[in-house]
Order: C-alpha cells, then structure tokens, then sequence
C-alpha cells in the first residue's frame, strides 16, 4: 500500500481507462473509504449509485456529451492550454461511457439540509478519489452529467430526495501519468492576513 502523501501528491484525473471490470469486492473498498468521509453533524447525507451496466454508463456518456456539446466545450475551450483540451474533449464525447464503473454521488435531503450536502459529499467524493488512487485505479470527479439532473435523475430512478452531484468514472488507466503540477504552497498560503505569505 502505498504512503498517503504518495497517494495525495499523486492524484490525477484520468480520463483514458481501460474497460476491465473491477471486482465487487475493490468497488466496496472504495464506498468504505467514501463512507468515511467527515460530514456535516454526521448525518453522512450520501447515496452511491453505482453504474456497471454498459447501455445506463453510455447514457450518462450522451447527457455528459449533451453538455459539453451544449456549451461547456465553448466555455472552456480558451481556458485549457490544447493538450488539456483535447484529452477532455475526447473524454466528454465518449470516454467517460467506457469507464467499467461509473459511481453517481447523490446527496440526500432528506438526511441533510441542502445547503450543507456540498459540505458533506465532495469530501466523500474525494476519498473516493483516493482511495482509487491508492488501490492503482484511475478516477475524476465530473459534475457535467448533473447539469442536466432531471434526466440524470430519471435514467437512475433517483427519489426525489436524492440529488446527483457528482459522476465519478473509476477503471484501471490506459497509461500512466506524472505527478500534477501545482502552484506552490508560497504562492496561495498566508500568514495571518492575506498578503503575509507563507
């Protein structure tokens, strides 16, 4: 296993996976590292679909198209140097479909107000992330499929107390990926004030 700053440091968004199924038992792992996520009061407001079938998971892959398809690739197309770009772009229009699984994060309102859901879940999520990282799978955190959440919604069967709030693709990457980059600690911590830098 490895060290936790390795698994931190380490963390990307892959978006190229391998279609190889992941065993019950390594998905359950992951929800155990979800399900251990701070929450809000403890009330752990979450609910994980987890998506397996391949007609549902394409789906989800046209309303992510629909999206990006929509708007989104014009809104962020002069934002993301080209490289980012086209890996996106190629992940938005049928990548996220080929992942083996696919968790939709929901938030429950009925366990938690709705504006504290956000506090709750995307930690959850991002241990899920983690853990993902962790046991050698590939993950991102997307929130394109939940602008269109009335249609997410009904192809899941979501109550409506459940509110999607996050698709999270998990499969074995197709290629490797070096460490991020980052700004560095320096330059967005401050001692104090805001100005005093770290």
């Amino acid at each position: 296993m490895p060290e936790f700053f390795d698994v931190v440091l380490g963390q990307r968004a892959h978006r190229d996976l391998l279609p190889d199924p992941l065993p019950d038992e390594v998905v359950e792992r992951l929800l155990l590292a979800a399900t251990h996520a701070p929450s809000a009061e403890n009330r752990q407001p979450w609910a994980f679909v987890v998506v397996r079938d391949p007609d549902v998971r394409a789906a989800i892959g046209d309303l992510t198209r629909a999206v990006w398809e929509g708007g989104a690739r014009d809104f962020v197309r002069g934002r993301l140097g080209a490289r980012l770009f086209a890996d996106v772009d190629r992940w938005a229009t049928g990548g996220l479909a080929r992942a083996p699984v696919v968790v939709v994060v929901c938030g429950d309102t009925s366990a938690a107000e709705p504006g504290a859901l956000a506090a709750s879940l995307y930690p959850a999520t991002q241990n899920l992330l983690l853990a993902a990282q962790a046991l050698g799978l590939g993950a991102l955190l997307s929130t394109l499929p939940t602008v269109r959440h009335d249609d997410l919604a009904a192809l899941l069967e979501l109550p409506a107390h459940l509110r999607a709030m996050a698709v999270v693709p998990i499969g074995r990457p197709a290629r490797a990926l070096p460490a991020p980059r980052r700004i560095p600690v320096r330059d967005k911590a401050f001692r104090d004030r805001y100005g005093r830098r770290w």
